[in-house]
């Protein structure tokens, strides 16, 4: 092993995390500094704060990370319909740059070595993490303990943390691995890596079960400037607010619940479940403007970005060139992106009430079946003849042929 005397370890006081330190120190024997990033997990950063200094580490960061989480990352997500595999909506894939760009700069600040994570070497978190380090400070060294220790299992891991008395917050007998965030939450692991078995309903954390959600239906008003949120029922809210007031609006009706096999950067598929309550919100309401203000080209040709850029986002390349690039196409089509969608909720569906802007495209003059001065329906007869010529011409031949 390169020689290593400080690291900056991404510490959640997880099972993986809890570990990691003690593990570090053994085999590398150097200083070992904590950093929790809070972006709205909604746990005790104090209480985790003390495990990691009771575990070992000589410093902990504590970084509040909410608001730039909102509007450096779930924003520019949402500005490009990002929903990886028609599903996910890349609530960890987007928090992981985020948590990897903090911990450079504590890197740098403390004079350290390296960075550290409590990745397992089968998910995709692993490359999120070192890509941000690879594109912001190639210098640093990497440790990834889940790729070197001696432990195969969450199962090893606990008993691990047993032997010197680390607390863990899973056991044998649930597994299942939880990631909150103010954006989702994510299950993975355990029970649920049988695709055949049902969640059980008190897993979830953010959402109330469709059948269980109130029994009156809702109506939400957004209004965005330009692809971002601004106000939610007529009131302007600061970015934190709003994200937690829609989580709180979509838990209340069963929205954003997501259960998905999907494919992982490394080959395999995996199951994961999660909750995005408000980004669902959010992404519904967002799109649907789009319908009313991109023209068909660049729509459709946005939709082709979308997929990319989701593909991008999740394989852990948020600061890539090609992102940044696909950031600026994006950017451009929101800056018509202004106006005001209502959206109805029930029972764990989203219908759209009411639309407008004052960008949009749609014309009732044109788009009616009624009489009207602007559209001549004649001249549809020479575009579809100019339109079907290659059509009308393989026909010919075709028929010449027989």
């Amino acid at each position: 092993m390169s020689q290593i005397n400080k690291v900056v370890l991404a510490y959640s006081g997880g099972l993986d995390t809890s570990v990691a330190i003690k593990w570090i120190q053994e085999n590398y024997d150097c200083e070992v500094i904590a950093m929790i990033g809070d972006v709205g997990q909604q746990e005790d950063v104090e209480a985790i704060k003390k495990k990691a200094y009771n575990t070992g580490a000589s410093k902990v960061y504590v970084e509040n990370l909410q608001e730039e989480f909102v509007t450096d990352y779930i924003y520019p997500a949402i500005k490009a319909n990002a929903m990886y595999e028609g599903k996910y909506l890349l609530g960890t894939a987007i928090c992981r740059p985020l948590l990897g760009k903090k911990m450079v700069e504590i890197a740098q600040k403390e004079g350290a070595d390296g960075i550290a994570h409590g990745c397992t070497g089968k998910g995709n978190d692993q490359v999120r993490f070192e890509m941000a380090v690879k594109a912001l400070a190639p210098e640093l060294k990497i440790i990834a303990p889940w790729r070197e220790w001696d432990i195969k299992s969450r199962e090893d891991a606990v008993e691990y943390a047993k032997y010197y008395n680390i607390s863990v917050p899973v056991t044998k007998e649930k597994p299942y691995s939880i990631d909150r965030n103010l954006f989702h939450s994510s299950y993975e692991g355990g029970i649920l890596e049988d695709p055949t078995y049902e969640p059980d309903e008190d897993m979830f954390i953010m959402t109330t079960s469709p059948e269980k959600a109130v029994d009156t239906p809702e109506y939400v008003e957004f209004e965005f400037e330009n692809g971002i949120p601004t106000k939610i029922n007529g009131e302007i809210l600061e970015p934190i607010e709003l994200m937690e007031k829609l989580n709180e609006i979509g838990g209340k009706h069963g929205v954003g619940r997501v259960d998905i096999v999907e494919n992982r950067l490394l080959g395999m598929k995996s199951r994961g479940v999660y909750e995005t309550p408000g980004g669902t919100l959010l992404y519904h309401a967002k799109k649907e403007l789009e319908y009313l203000t991109l023209d068909k080209d660049t729509m459709h040709f946005k939709e082709l970005v979308s997929s990319k850029y989701s593909e991008l986002v999740y394989n852990g390349l948020w600061f890539s060139s090609l992102k940044k690039a696909l950031d600026a196409f994006v950017d451009k089509t929101q800056q018509n992106l202004t106006g005001k969608v209502k959206l109805k909720l029930y029972k764990g569906n989203i219908e759209i009430s009411e639309r407008k802007a004052p960008y949009s495209l749609y014309r009732e003059d044109l788009a009616t079946f009624e009489e009207d001065e602007v559209y001549n329906q004649k001249d549809a007869e020479g575009f579809i003849n100019i339109f079907g010529l290659t059509l009308t011409t393989e026909g010919m031949i075709q028929r010449n042929q027989n």
